[in-house]
């Protein structure tokens, strides 16, 4: 133990990581290239598998969606920074299976009987409105994905930087391979390629996961020198709000709630419970969901975020707050200095570097597994509900496929840019993409919104067009004026040494407002932006109820 705490560095693995990641990414190109052998030349092939997915290949690629580099880089750097309070945050796997079993059915059941792909398709025939409510639902789409698709990708910049820290520009270098992997095997295959790596990656994420924190108590000598070690860190990381305060009991309690809804509402788990072979694999699917997730998390992130702050203890800022230690680099790359410096310590060089590269690959995995099912709903999004509705009507099945693809491309490409930028210490970005974890928060709080129209179509059917377009429209705004977002564009309008005490813009007005409600109201913006929506779509659905706004008759039951 005495050798794990004198650290004078992180010792280099040598090119066992090469192999393994080489062998690696070579696999997912193989299945990648097998799953579009195995696949029809048609659209509904290319984005949901032809909807013949079975329970297992189906519940893992959900899994596999919903934990992304959240769980192996994001949760592990946030418990390491807040301590026990995060814990908390794994109550979002039983919110996600219930979502799963309360609207996978019927979601699956509309889907099938009427040939719908993406959530659009459903929304908007639901409510008969083909333009404004389409190009909101693609807006709250777009929103969720890219985001998401850069975390992935600066999650493997992250996993680079640690792993190859010998070599330069090992960031840059990480996020582009996996950038480019990831976007070439979803432009091979589609949803069968995707759903066919993600089920390798959820057993590799899941296994690493558990591993890492089966390793991290058995560095202290065994759960009893772990329980130990972790009562003496500092009362703060044992105790509500955390070591920076953010974690007030209604911040927390947002999160916790509305968090998992919006990992579940988006575009790319939508599209797959469209997939699912039938009602059944969706209800099996809800509780292995349950119990292997929050099992994952409190069995294998916990431990691996606690006891790295018991070897790396956080570092005092000159302002009072804290720092992760200089050993580390930044909190989400905790995991990756522990699985490096470890295992090699309790296993022996060659099995401990083996394992290691291991449980490295696992967290490419995490990252890959959710960036590319969010790059194939996104080019399903943008191909059927914009190109399709708007651009050229008249395109075939395989011009639409080949558009898809292209939009993957791009698509791929902007986020990769915008990490690039982000990582740059100068950016304005670099704030936004500091954590993981934030950038999570800042994709859910828009796809939540869709929860009001959602809980409409399948069980309360009394909703109207105008609620849905006024609901939806009133909740993105309002979530993105309480997102970290805001300020920058309101620098990026005004900048603050344009103008003096006297001549304040009423934009940098709404900025001091919105950030005087959060401080008296400590909620997340995924409910900043929700309260308003329901309220308005329920009023509006009431009092303003008329036959010819009245939506169609699709069936949900």
């Amino acid at each position: 133990m005495t050798s794990l705490l004198a650290l004078g560095g992180i010792s280099s693995l040598g090119w066992i990581p090469h192999i393994v990641l080489a062998m690696y990414l070579l696999f997912l190109l193989t299945v990648g290239y097998l799953g579009y052998c195995s696949s029809d030349a048609g659209e509904e092939d290319y984005y949901l598998a032809g909807r013949s997915q079975g329970w297992i290949i189906t519940t893992l690629t959900i899994i596999a969606t919903f934990l992304s580099s959240f769980a192996l880089m994001g949760a592990p750097g946030m418990v390491y920074r807040e301590g026990v309070v995060f814990a908390l945050v794994s109550l979002n796997a039983p919110v996600a299976g219930f979502c799963i079993y309360l609207f996978g059915s019927r979601i699956w059941r509309i889907g099938r009987e009427n040939n719908y792909v993406t959530q659009a398709d459903m929304i908007c025939d639901y409510y008969r409105s083909p333009i404004v409510l389409r190009l909101l639902v693609a807006f709250v789409g777009m929103m969720f994905v890219i985001p998401y698709v850069m975390m992935q990708i600066k999650a493997g910049g992250d996993l680079a930087a640690v792993l190859f820290r010998e070599y330069d520009h090992s960031f840059e270098v990480g996020a582009v391979v996996l950038a480019a992997i990831t976007a070439l095997y979803v432009m091979i295959g589609g949803m069968r390629s995707v759903a066919w790596t993600d089920a390798v990656q959820c057993v590799l994420l899941l296994g690493g996961m558990v591993l890492a924190g089966v390793a991290m108590i058995s560095s202290f000598g065994g759960l009893s020198e772990f329980s130990r070690a972790i009562a003496d860190l500092p009362e703060r990381s044992l105790t509500i709000p955390g070591n920076t305060g953010l974690w007030q009991w209604p911040f927390l309690f947002t999160v916790c709630l509305l968090m998992p809804i919006g990992s579940i509402l988006q575009p790319a788990q939508w599209m797959r419970f469209y997939s699912a072979r039938d009602e059944e694999t969706l209800r099996r699917c809800a509780l292995i969901f349950i119990i292997v997730v929050a099992g994952a998390f409190l069995f294998g992130i916990m431990p691996v975020g606690l006891g790295g702050q018991a070897l790396f203890p956080l570092e005092t800022t000159p302002e009072g707050g804290v720092a992760p230690s200089a050993d580390v680099g930044s909190y989400d790359q905790i995991l990756v200095v522990i699985l490096k410096q470890q295992l090699p310590e309790l296993l022996g060089p060659a099995l401990g570097m083996f394992l290691a590269s291991l449980f490295l690959v696992a967290i490419m995995a995490a990252s890959m597994s959710t960036a590319d099912s969010n790059l194939h709903a996104l080019s399903a999004v943008l191909t059927r509900d914009i190109y399709d509705k708007f651009v050229r009507p008249s395109a075939g099945q395989s011009e639409r496929v080949w558009v898809g693809r292209s939009v993957i491309l791009l698509v791929t490409t902007a986020s990769l840019v915008f990490v690039m930028m982000g990582h740059q210490p100068a950016s304005s970005l670099n704030g936004f993409m500091e954590m993981i974890v934030g950038m999570a928060l800042f994709a859910v709080a828009f796809s939540v919104q869709l929860l009001p129209i959602t809980i409409d179509m399948l069980y309360w059917k009394r909703g109207t067009r105008m609620a849905a377009i006024l609901g939806l429209s009133t909740g993105v705004l309002f979530a993105f004026m309480a997102t970290s977002l805001f300020p920058m564009f309101v620098d990026f309008i005004h900048p603050a040494p344009t103008f003096n005490s006297d001549t304040i813009p009423p934009l940098r007005s709404l900025l001091n407002l919105v950030s005087w409600c959060k401080q008296a109201i400590p909620i997340h913006a995924t409910a900043w932006g929700l309260i308003p929506n329901a309220i308005i779509f329920v009023n509006v659905s009431l009092l303003f109820s008329d036959d010819k706004n009245n939506p169609s008759k699709i069936s949900g039951e």
